[in-house]
């Protein structure tokens, strides 16, 4: 099975990214589905991880976490 990549101009950088996987983090990042990622003040390791994804120009969604609280 043979990958595809592609560049693209993300917020002004030019990045390399998977094309199955372009646009579409979100629906793969249990960040999203996290209860924590949006009330209890938020969560720190999602704010510290997306720091470093805009410091590096870099996107990683989030597959496993032990804190994940699934949003009802």
């Amino acid at each position: 099975m043979s990958k595809s990549y592609e560049q693209y101009e993300h917020h002004g950088v030019i990045v390399w990214v998977d094309s199955e996987l372009k646009g579409n983090h979100r629906d793969r990042n249990l960040c999203f589905s996290c209860d924590r990622f949006t009330s209890h003040g938020g969560c720190a390791k999602a704010t510290e991880l997306y720091k470093f994804c805009v410091e590096n120009n870099m996107t990683t969604p989030v597959a496993e976490c032990p804190d994940f609280s699934e949003t009802k």
